[in-house]
């Protein structure tokens, strides 16, 4: 497979570790690393679809790292001091209350621990303000702030009615007017159908939720996803990509990934105290429902024991259904991002984990005595 792009000087280790990830992939790869601006690592390979060839500007489903880009308008609307994260939900979303929820804070929601990982009656999964509606009569299924579980669905229906009650706008024209538009970022959460997106495909033996071995739990988390990740045909449907679904339906590039924790570690979207809030520990621990070690900040992960964001100590960002890792080195002062349409097993999938570690140590290289 033809490997395209470039990196600087020292950073040939990670180019040598992107060949062997784009000769064991059946589809498309691209990573991306900036700092302060400068395109450190940018490389790309692969198809985007059968006989279509994978660019720089290769957009891709951005599962899960969609958590990131709505952390981050969050984030800048905490900035612009319309929203807190120590605030009662019920205070912007009065409705909220019921249930038992009437002292359920905004960061026990965007920390994952409001407990509320499914919706309780079938509605469709397109549907943001039925599901809104639907979550905010429900009670949760422990006291919210007491465990942390990951809500792969919910955490984008609550997040998308908690931004409309602030702002009285939609959280894919917000994308659009605060992050895209301003910093010609190629971000969509609402993606027309006449824009090219990446085909996506399952590797075989794809699966989720890897660390779970108990049966009745899985069919907690079944419901939790309704069988999004087990349909290729909604995953790469327009009405999929056109839904505004704030947990996991943003489209982007690999190389607009990388800027956009770029920019957040420069300050050109939020304040340092901010984002230091923002990205500090929430809550960690084993997920209650899916037994995986999880570490959050304020809707972004965070490193973890299982080494989610490399071999580093300090991190944040969002990983993505099938292999997708998107985030942000403070230390070294880098964004990155890995992209792809080929959706592996987390258990089975070192292809964001190599690239990371070989960036670490091209990073550690070029610092000075």
């Amino acid at each position: 497979m033809t490997v395209h792009g470039e990196v600087g000087p020292g950073f040939e280790a990670v180019r040598e570790a992107f060949d062997r990830v784009a000769g064991s992939s059946a589809g498309g790869v691209a990573f991306s690393v900036v700092r302060g601006g400068e395109s450190l690592v940018e490389l790309w390979a692969g198809e985007a679809a059968p006989g279509v060839p994978w660019t720089r500007d290769t957009r891709v489903v951005l599962f899960s790292g969609t958590k990131g880009i709505v952390a981050t308008v969050l984030a800048m609307l905490t900035a612009h001091g319309l929203i807190g994260p120590g605030e009662r939900v019920a205070r912007y979303w009065p409705e909220f209350a019921a249930g038992g929820k009437s002292d359920v804070l905004v960061s026990h929601v965007l920390a994952h621990t409001v407990g509320l990982p499914y919706v309780e009656p079938d509605l469709p999964m397109f549907d943001n303000a039925a599901n809104a509606a639907a979550l905010a009569a429900q009670s949760p299924l422990w006291m919210p702030g007491t465990r942390v579980a990951y809500h792969a669905m919910t955490y984008g229906y609550l997040a998308t009615e908690l931004v409309r009650r602030v702002t009285g706008q939609g959280l894919g024209e917000l994308v659009q007017e605060m992050l895209a538009a301003p910093h010609e970022l190629d971000l969509r959460l609402y993606t027309p159908a006449d824009v090219p997106v990446a085909t996506l495909f399952r590797a075989p033996g794809y699966r989720i939720s890897t660390f779970l071995q108990d049966e009745e739990r899985r069919r907690i988390v079944e419901r939790m996803y309704r069988g999004l990740l087990d349909s290729v045909e909604t995953m790469n449907s327009p009405e999929y990509r056109g839904a505004e679904l704030a947990a996991c339906g943003a489209t982007g590039t690999a190389a607009d990934m990388a800027r956009l924790y770029d920019l957040l570690l420069s300050g050109a979207l939020v304040p340092q105290p901010v984002l230091a809030q923002a990205t500090r520990t929430w809550s960690e621990g084993v997920d209650a429902i899916n037994d995986r070690p999880l570490h959050f900040g304020l809707g972004y992960e965070l490193a973890d024991p299982i080494g989610t964001y490399g071999p580093v100590e300090v991190a944040f960002g969002h990983s993505g259904a099938g292999g997708g890792r998107h985030g942000a080195w403070p230390t070294s002062g880098v964004g990155f991002s890995f992209t792809t349409n080929e959706l592996r097993a987390e258990d089975v999938d070192d292809r964001a984990s190599s690239l990371l570690a070989a960036l670490a140590i091209a990073l550690r290289l070029r610092q000075p005595a």
